[in-house]
This record gives C-alpha cells, sequence and structure tokens, in this order.
C-alpha cells in the first residue's frame, strides 16, 4: 500500500515537473520567435540600404527630369502581371496621369509622388522600388512575397507633370495643388480626391521635397528628412487614424537615424483645411507626410533617395505584418520641429569698414537655384540674406573672419570680348591682386540678358552693369575679399569660398550678370 501511495506521489510530482518545464520551454520558444522576428525585422532597413544601388533607376540620375523621362519607365511596365497600370486623368495641360498598382492584399496603400512640380526625390525613389520588386533570388524574397500578399499598393508618380515641365512648385494655373484639396479647381487635385475617394485606401504617403535649409530643431543640422502626421482639426486632436501615423513615422526615425543622425525633424502640426494631407487624414486614411530636404553634398539628392527607398519599403513592412502598433506615439513629439537656423554658408567676425569706422559683422549667404535650359539644368546665384549678428545661426559651410577685413573687391581694368576669353585668365592670380570683377565688351555674343554663369571663379559684368559700390551688405550678390592687412587670404566669388592659399577652382559657378 505504501510503495502504491509513493508511486502515485512521485508520479505526480513528475508530471507537474514536466508541465513546469514544457510550459517554460513553450514561453523560451515564443520568446525567441518574437526576438527572432523583430531581429529580422529590425535587420531589413539595413540590407535595404545596401541593396540600393542594385535596383537603382539608372535612367534617373539627376532631378530635373521631365514626364518623358518617367513614361517609358511606366510604359515598360505594361504586360508584367505584377502591376495593373491605369489611366486616371489628365493634367491642365493634357498630360496623362497614370497610376501603377502593385500587390494583392487587403491593406490599401496610396503613395503619389510629385504634387509639387520642383519636388522629385520619391518620384526617383519610386521606381527604384518597382526595381526592387521585380528582384528574386537576392534574400528579399520572403519579404516580397508577404508585402505583396498583405497590401495593395496604389502609386502616382508624378502629380503635377506641367509644373515638372518647368520645374515649378505650383500647377500651370498657378495653384499650389497642396492647397487646393477643399476647392479643387485643379484638375490634378480632382483625380487625387478620386482616387481616395474610390480606393479608400487605409494608409497613404504625401510624398515631397523641402528646401535643403531647413535645420533640425535649434542645431547646424540640416533636416535630411522632415515628417508630419497631419492634423484633421484646429484642436490637433489624435483619433486612431492620426495614431498610426504617428507611430509608422516613430519606426521611421528610428531607422534613419543611424544613416543621419540627428537630422530628422517634423513640421509644426498646425492644422491646414486646404492642405491634402490633412483632409486625407480627416477622411479616413492613416497619412504619412515625407520631406526631401538637404544633405551637404548630395546637391542632386541622390543619397536622399537612397534614405527614401529603404525608409518606404521599411515602413510598408510595418504596415504588412501590423508592427506600427508597438511604436509609441509620444515618441513622436520627441522629434525636433523643423527651424529656420542653417544658412549655406556663414562668415563670422569679419572688420567691416564703413564711413571711416570699423565694426565686426558675421554675414549669412545662400545659394539658390536658377534654372536654365528649359528647365533641366541650373546654376547658383547667391545673395548675402543677412547681416550683422549671427550667433544663433549655423552654417552648413563656415569662415572665422576674425582678423581679416571684408572689401568688395576691385574691377579689373582690361575689357573682354567673351566669356571664353574671360576662362582663359589666370583666376588665382587676379584674386590674388584683389580682381574679383570682370567686364565684357558691348559686342559680346554671350547670353544677352539675365543672370547667367561661367566656370571661371569671377563676378563677370555685361557692358553698363555697374560694379556694387561700398561694403558688400544686406541683399548684395555675395562676393567680396577678406584681407589681413594688404594680403587677400580669401575670395568669395556668388557665394563660393576660394581660400588662395590652398585653391581649388571648381568648387562652384562664378556668375554673369
Amino acid at each position: 500500500m505504501l510503495r502504491k501511495f509513493l508511486y502515485i506521489a512521485i508520479t505526480k510530482r513528475l508530471c507537474t515537473i514536466m508541465r513546469i518545464i514544457i510550459s517554460q520551454l513553450f514561453f523560451f520558444l515564443i520568446t525567441l520567435t518574437t526576438v527572432t522576428s523583430q531581429a529580422q525585422s529590425d535587420e531589413l532597413p539595413n540590407r535595404l540600404f545596401k541593396v540600393h544601388d542594385t535596383y537603382r533607376e539608372t535612367t534617373l540620375t539627376q532631378r530635373r527630369f521631365k514626364q518623358k523621362d518617367i513614361l517609358p519607365l511606366i510604359a515598360k511596365r505594361q504586360g508584367n502581371p505584377l502591376y495593373k497600370i491605369e489611366t486616371v486623368g489628365q493634367s491642365f495641360e493634357g498630360r496623362t496621369l497614370q497610376m501603377i498598382k502593385v500587390g494583392t492584399g487587403k491593406k490599401k496603400v496610396l503613395l503619389w509622388t510629385q504634387m509639387h512640380g520642383d519636388e522629385p526625390t520619391a518620384t526617383m525613389a519610386s521606381f527604384d522600388i518597382f526595381n526592387f520588386l521585380e528582384g528574386k533570388n537576392d534574400g528579399f524574397d520572403d519579404f516580397r512575397k508577404e508585402l505583396l500578399e498583405k497590401t495593395t499598393l496604389y502609386f502616382v508618380p508624378m502629380l503635377n507633370p506641367d509644373g515638372a515641365e518647368r520645374y515649378q512648385r505650383r500647377t500651370m494655373q498657378g495653384i499650389d495643388m497642396n492647397r487646393d484639396a477643399a476647392s479643387r479647381q485643379t484638375p490634378e487635385a480632382v483625380v487625387l480626391k478620386g482616387l481616395v475617394d474610390q480606393l479608400k485606401p487605409d494608409y497613404g504617403f504625401n510624398l515631397h521635397d523641402q528646401s535643403p535649409r531647413y535645420s533640425a530643431g535649434r542645431s547646424a543640422k540640416v533636416a535630411t528628412i522632415s515628417f508630419l502626421a497631419t492634423s484633421y482639426d484646429y484642436e490637433l486632436n489624435i483619433n486612431p487614424v492620426r495614431e498610426r501615423s504617428m507611430q509608422l513615422i516613430v519606426g521611421m526615425n528610428k531607422v534613419l537615424q543611424k544613416y543621419i543622425p540627428g537630422q530628422v525633424a517634423r513640421y509644426s502640426d498646425d492644422h491646414e483645411p486646404r492642405g491634402f494631407g490633412d483632409n486625407v487624414q480627416k477622411w479616413g486614411t492613416t497619412l504619412v507626410l515625407i520631406e526631401s530636404g538637404g544633405y551637404v553634398g548630395d546637391p542632386e539628392k541622390q543619397y536622399i533617395r537612397k534614405l527614401n527607398f529603404m525608409a518606404i519599403l521599411s515602413a510598408l513592412d510595418k504596415i504588412a505584418d501590423n508592427s506600427l502598433t508597438k511604436e509609441k506615439r509620444d515618441d513622436y513629439y520627441k522629434i525636433p520641429e523643423n527651424g529656420r537656423w542653417v544658412y549655406d554658408l556663414v562668415v563670422r567676425n569679419a572688420t567691416v569698414k564703413q564711413s571711416g569706422k570699423s565694426f565686426l559683422a558675421d554675414l549669412g549667404i545662400n545659394r539658390n537655384e536658377v534654372s536654365y535650359s528649359n528647365a533641366t539644368k541650373f546654376f547658383y546665384y547667391s545673395k548675402i540674406e543677412d547681416f550683422g549678428d549671427l550667433h544663433p545661426q549655423f552654417g552648413s559651410e563656415e569662415i572665422d573672419a576674425k582678423g581679416l577685413t571684408i572689401e568688395k573687391g576691385k574691377v579689373y581694368p582690361t575689357t573682354y570680348k567673351n566669356v571664353s576669353e574671360v576662362s582663359k585668365l589666370n583666376a588665382l592670380s587676379l584674386l590674388k591682386q584683389g580682381y574679383t570683377y570682370v567686364r565684357l565688351a558691348s559686342d559680346s555674343n554671350t547670353r544677352a540678358l539675365g543672370l547667367y554663369f561661367t566656370t571661371t571663379p569671377l563676378h563677370v559684368l555685361r557692358s553698363g552693369q555697374a560694379a556694387p559700390s561700398g561694403t558688400p551688405g544686406l541683399g548684395n550678390t555675395a562676393t567680396f575679399i577678406l584681407k589681413k592687412g594688404a594680403v587677400v587670404k580669401y575670395a568669395v566669388i556668388n557665394g563660393f569660398v576660394y581660400d588662395l592659399e590652398d585653391f581649388e577652382a571648381g568648387k562652384g559657378n562664378g556668375i554673369i550678370e
């Protein structure tokens, strides 16, 4: 009897121990699976970043492309069973607006680019994404399969082709389409509203470019990518639709910090009742606005294009597996707001001599793009945009001119027939002598009117164009010299700095006016 009792007791004890072991093993396996899944999810952005060059659309190499440049890229996908391509309307000038559908999943995502004609970065990234979705046997097949089974993606690349034709923000009617969601006086806005009504997308991506001089908060770092979880009312309420926007942005910010630390910002979420982002959010679609800003040394935004590719695909992954819900919406407000604290160039502590007196001043200079060749190319024209104490501001490039005196520079006495003759001059020799200006003869064949540029680091004056007088100051073209005693140390020509002791002639462009 005792033996039987002991047998039952031991058996029960062993069963209890086995249940505990099985329970702990099950918990371990669940944890391991979750950690492995999270690790794979965290690794995806890095893998996407590395593979981008493989799928980069090689026909798009600079920002100022037009609709004619992307139409062949759409046409070659006609007949590909991966896509459904549909004409959804026309622009004011009659250019075709097309939508590219890919995927079969329940979660619908609408992505549109270039509703402002001069904001093309995400258009380039979209065609990189199409190339990626067509890939195989590269380690991403499982990701593609899950993405396209769980989501349906609707891309509208270049919503404002008339603006892109001129590389201008507004439509051909002169209307800002992103302020036309309520009135809908542009045919392009009518198309976009129609797509939102027809598709009823769960998620939307409103893809833009912004000024390359926004800062990430009050800092010297330019905002390379800025986000906005658009507000649907003046009270800035947060419903589940907008909350998901914030969570997606928090996730993308985490991804981007590895590649552009401290260079992600967000817009103020003040409500704009005319904006498409605000209204699409109000109409029930979780809307993320992405703005591609600046990155020093990347004027054609090819690195930022790569970041778009990685960030958008990473966000679509979070939508597909619903992992976006793990992000804390309050972290959205930890992203610094866009600031206006950065100039292209800041010259600090320059000695200014004026009316027989001397004082110190800083100069804030920006290099602005001027289109030419049917808006397919640009050159820079630089102005002194602030003058005085700029200690709260920063420059993407800075010169400490302490102990140096600023002067406008002299006009070289010889007159030249054309820019070709000017290009043969020894610019370094002239600059060392304090000559920043050269003059063209009245019969010059150079483009007769308006601003133009020269690759020579000099400021060229047309016949009849007066040389600037007085000390360089606010509103002037940014051409001047910085001297130590009688020696010219630096020349600034059209906002580009030339160290005369370490001279590099090809840094920027001179200007003709």
